[in-house]
């Protein structure tokens, strides 16, 4: 491997390569070896460099070892000898932590006399720790060892992948590190791949309208969009209803970017905008595909909503997420992004919005009478009377939950069902306003509000909690 290089480049650089991989070139180093030499190896191989640092001693036994054409045997996932057992019992124990608690993510944040370790459960970020500076270089270093990351790149941000194994069970980590004026930045993803797909029985959609939709996901074609801010389960309800319907007897295409969870008997593409493979290319090759079903992780630009549209209203059954605020905004979304009320009438048949609120934690919640100015905040005037001597629930927080009052997070959601009527006035160019009053009268739209009420009645969630996604 690599003998176009020979033994005295290589001392007098003091540079070891081991490994290749279709993208990379990795080397050994006890320093950070001059830019030349990296430009000259890049320009040479045509590929990027990924060093490692190691200890002297042991760079000069494995380049002796090379020398005499011994056998080398590299640990990769050994560290190098300044990360010391410390450091590696720390990581662990974060990472422990966090996935016991299921975060979504890990936060080393670098300040002036500390490095600040936060996790983010059900939304929130929490501080979990507080590491002397002297110590902050060890743990990036880990993390990048971990991530396969270039250790001695430390001006630019780096993106790397860790595979985590916990009791059996395997974490994807997504890493991302970050020049800071205090030193390098860390934050990893955590995605559960057991926890990916949930049924749709277990969405937390209101009885009253689940077979109404479960009817609606099993339409032949027309569009269903999913609104919402990002990281409110969107893209998960969309899952849920993919699992549902999918079958022997159907050809399912997605298109996401990226793809986070792969599903049996799904096709599922990625797109790679960095050759060129964009969304707009992947569904006008996907429609050669023969599907009957084609979900698009999102709805960003001009051509894919036409092309989804278009879709739509040619016997094709399209799931996508866009960002609206409310469900009857998606109306003025697509018109917005261009394309004709005949075919936004043709094509909508569901219409959803949603958030996600905290859950209250079923070990230690309260029952308690709340006050009638605390009710008013979230139910109306009229129904104040209907509620004067009811009991909620409230936090009031335990081990389980980090002292928080709140363990695990619901969808709460928004409905706009189309109806002949709704399609001719949309069509017509009628105002938001005159649609969303007769789909009021006529219960086709199901606004945010009432979901988070009948929550907070059943003391899935509190007042406080519900008040947050409303405002």
């Amino acid at each position: 491997m690599f003998k176009d290089l020979n033994e005295n480049f290589l001392k007098v650089n003091q540079i070891l390569p081991y490994k290749e991989d279709e993208n990379y070139i990795y080397i050994y180093s006890p320093k950070t070896p001059d830019g030349e030499v990296i430009s000259y190896l890049e320009l040479k191989f045509k590929k990027k460099i990924k060093v490692t640092i190691i200890d002297k001693n042991k760079f000069e036994k494995l380049f002796l070892e090379k020398i005499l054409n011994q056998e080398v045997i590299i640990e990769e996932d050994k560290e190098e000898e300044y990360v010391k057992g410390p450091i590696v019992e720390l990581i662990n124990n974060i990472l422990d932590l966090a996935i016991s608690h299921k975060a979504s993510d890990i936060h080393f944040e670098p300040f002036e006399k500390f490095m600040k370790i936060r996790i983010r459960v059900d939304g929130v970020l929490h501080t979990i720790r507080k590491i002397p500076k002297n110590e902050e270089s060890q743990i990036i270093t880990r993390l990048k060892i971990m991530a396969k990351l270039d250790i001695a790149q430390k001006r630019l941000p780096q993106d790397g992948k860790i595979v985590y194994q916990k009791n059996g069970k395997k974490v994807d980590i997504r890493v991302s590190t970050l020049p800071t004026v205090y030193g390098e930045r860390a934050v990893l993803r955590l995605l559960y791949k057991t926890s990916a797909l949930i049924s749709f029985d277990k969405l937390g959609m209101p009885k009253v309208f689940e077979e109404k939709i479960r009817k609606i996901i099993k339409s032949p074609y027309g569009m269903i969009l999913n609104t919402g801010p990002t990281g409110s389960g969107k893209t998960t309800t969309l899952y849920a209803f993919l699992n549902e319907i999918k079958g022997e007897d159907k050809n399912i295409i997605t298109v996401e970017d990226p793809v986070e969870y792969q599903i049996e008997g799904i096709n599922q593409v990625e797109v790679k905008s960095e050759i060129g493979f964009t969304f707009e290319k992947a569904l006008r090759s996907i429609l050669r595909q023969d599907p009957d079903i084609i979900m698009i992780g999102e709805i960003r630009d001009k051509e894919s909503a036409k092309i989804a549209t278009r879709a739509a209203i040619t016997g094709h059954l399209v799931l996508s997420t866009l960002h609206t605020n409310t469900a009857l905004e998606v109306i003025l979304r697509l018109r917005d992004l261009g394309i004709e009320d005949y075919m936004i009438s043709s094509a909508l048949i569901l219409s959803i919005s949603q958030r996600l609120v905290r859950k209250l934690c079923p070990y230690c919640k309260e029952k308690y009478a709340p006050s009638l100015e605390e009710l008013n905040l979230l139910f109306p005037k009229e129904k104040l009377d209907n509620l004067k001597n009811i009991k909620l629930y409230k936090p009031r927080g335990c081990e389980k939950c980090l002292n928080t009052g709140y363990l695990g997070r619901t969808a709460v959601y928004e409905f706009l069902f189309f109806d002949d009527k709704i399609k001719h006035m949309i069509a017509s160019k009628e105002s938001l306003s005159k649609i969303k009053d007769y789909a009021l009268k006529s219960n086709l739209y199901y606004p945010l509000k009432l979901d988070v009420q009948e929550k907070v009645l059943r003391g899935i969630t509190s007042i406080k909690e519900g008040i947050k996604v409303l405002v």
